[in-house]
């Protein structure tokens, strides 16, 4: 994907941009063996977003929420159930980890995910709720709950 750097005010705002589902497609959750790709947009309709929701294929523990604006700019990811992550000054973040967008970084720097946000990772479904609150999706789309959430 290309590499879009925002000023960190834009993305802060974009983080904050209350989003909503575009149609009434339903979807299962979790994605077994599989990855959603589901279009949002702002309330006003003049900002596109993507909510992405990747599974692990051999690891079905893996799990990575993510929301994208203007396409390519990964504004919020949360990976679950995966390797950690080694940050540019060479720290590295146990799984799970959140990463946000940082001016110049774009999401390379990750934190642990703040309890506040997310009290119960082992729930992949109230995360998954958790997750579109902590992106502002307030009008988030419609998901199947599988046998595995």
């Amino acid at each position: 994907m290309a590499e879009i750097n925002l000023p960190q005010s834009e993305a802060d705002a974009l983080i904050a941009m209350p989003k909503v589902r575009v149609n009434e497609q339903e979807h299962d959750f979790p994605p077994l063996l599989q990855s959603l790709v589901i279009p949002l947009s702002s309330q006003d309709r003049r900002e596109a977003f993507v909510l992405d929701i990747h599974s692990g294929r051999i690891n079905l523990s893996k799990l990575t929420m993510q929301n994208r604006g203007r396409q390519v700019v990964v504004l919020v990811r949360l990976d679950l159930g995966g390797p950690p992550h080694r940050n540019p000054d060479g720290i590295e973040v146990p799984c799970p980890h959140l990463h946000k967008y940082q001016e110049g970084f774009g999401d390379k720097w990750a934190t642990p995910a703040p309890a506040q946000h997310f009290p119960d990772l082992s729930d992949y479904w109230r995360t998954l709720r958790d997750f579109m609150e902590y992106c502002s999706i307030v009008e988030p789309p419609i998901f199947r709950r599988g046998m595995f959430s």
